[in-house]
């Protein structure tokens, strides 16, 4: 045990290696100094945030205009597709009106305009469009836009679609147009 600096076990008398911290004094130089560490410690690891902070934002904003970028050329790209698809169906067409104006053969021209139509028809069906099925079907205001109304000529054709004016259409069966249609009162 050590008092006043002696160590009493053995009866020698030993300096206090603590002794001068506690001098009057120099305790506030050590403690500015110890804060003054701690403080460029917590500056530096508060740069280093800032520094991750500022690189993840830049980040960030690099990667929603690669996403823009990448959406539009997307869009473009199906656009291309489904316009080259249609090229042939439209070469079909302005041969078909060439023939027109020459043609005498009224079974000619039908049998042209039905092939072009259903080259078309096909080419679509290619791009995932299908068609809605509605006649006789339940009117159902998600599928189809009601005209008018109309007295049903049976009592099972009440609340059901009578006639179609404007077909609807699914693409990739996800709806793309409503079915224009009149429905039996």
């Amino acid at each position: 045990m050590q008092t006043n600096g002696q160590d009493t076990e053995n009866g020698k008398v030993m300096p206090d290696i603590n002794a001068d911290e506690n001098l009057s004094g120099t305790t506030h130089l050590n403690d500015a100094l110890a804060d003054e560490s701690e403080l460029d410690k917590k500056q530096q690891e508060l740069d280093e945030m800032r520094d991750k902070y500022l690189r993840l934002v830049a980040e960030f904003d690099n990667v929603k205009k690669r996403n823009a970028k990448e959406r539009i050329e997307l869009m473009q790209t199906a656009n291309k597709e489904v316009i080259i698809a249609l090229l042939d169906v439209l070469d079909d067409s302005e041969r078909a009106a060439k023939q027109l104006e020459t043609a005498t053969d009224v079974n000619a021209i039908k049998d042209g305009i039905s092939l072009v139509f259903n080259k078309l028809k096909n080419t679509l069906q290619t791009k995932g469009l299908k068609p809605m099925e509605s006649l006789h079907t339940e009117f159902n205001p998600d599928l189809h836009d009601a005209l008018t109304e109309i007295p049903a000529p049976t009592e099972e054709l009440k609340g059901k679609v009578l006639d179609e004016m404007q077909k609807g259409y699914y693409l990739n069966d996800k709806l793309i147009r409503h079915a224009r249609v009149i429905v039996g009162k």
